[in-house]
């Protein structure tokens, strides 16, 4: 029962309440970029919650057995000589920037093939899901900062839920900006102005999920 409630706080918490992009404001560019459109935000989405749930994976595979210092280490003694003259923090970023480059690339040759109108309509925004800070970031929160050490379940979860997170602000985004162009917005805040003042103001609404955390 402990470990399900856990899974369900961990869970929330990624999502709602420590959401990546409308409370650690990362992958503001995709964010912007792609949520003009609910298609299009859908399909960003659903993308991202693969790459981040399998990223998930793969980093806790790499930092647990072939980073972090331990018996589980399988570098053996050599674990204890990469952590002393500090080569962890670059080989982790090296690492996690490959892994996410690699299932980017899958997903866009999957959906070149199977969806090439939803890949037009991405355009750019696919591909920097390589540097989108949301996976990387959810690959950092499931290893080196998780402020308690995750099992490979706990990561999964996390960053499965990182990408619904992500999912749900692009949803919500794409549903006000098709709103807004049905309304005259003055000259100056048309276009990037009335997007951001619309992220900052859901920003402050899901601060107050903040409360469902003890």
């Amino acid at each position: 029962m402990e470990d399900l409630q856990r899974l369900l706080a961990i869970a929330v918490g990624i999502a709602l309440i420590n959401n990546l992009v409308l409370a650690r404001f990362l992958g503001l560019c995709p964010f912007v970029g792609v949520s003009k459109k609910i298609p299009s935000a859908i399909g960003m989405g659903l993308a991202v919650i693969f790459v981040m749930s399998m990223t998930s994976v793969v980093t806790w595979l790499l930092y647990v057995y072939f980073l972090m210092p331990g018996d589980r280490n399988i570098l053996g003694h050599y674990s204890s000589y990469v952590a002393e003259h500090g080569l962890v923090d670059v080989l982790r970023t090296t690492s996690y920037i490959l892994v996410i480059a690699v299932m980017v690339q899958f997903v866009e040759m999957v959906m070149r093939k199977h969806a090439p109108a939803l890949y037009r309509s991405l355009g750019i925004y696919l591909p920097l899901i390589t540097t989108n800070c949301c996976v990387l970031g959810a690959a950092l929160l499931n290893t080196t900062d998780a402020t308690t050490p995750l099992t490979l379940l706990q990561a999964t979860v996390q960053g499965f839920f990182g990408g619904v997170g992500f999912l749900l602000a692009l949803l919500l985004m794409a549903g006000v900006r098709e709103q807004l162009e049905t309304v005259d917005v003055p000259k100056p805040l048309q276009g990037m102005p009335i997007a951001f003042i619309c992220t900052s103001l859901m920003a402050l609404a899901f601060m107050g999920f903040s409360g469902m955390a003890g």
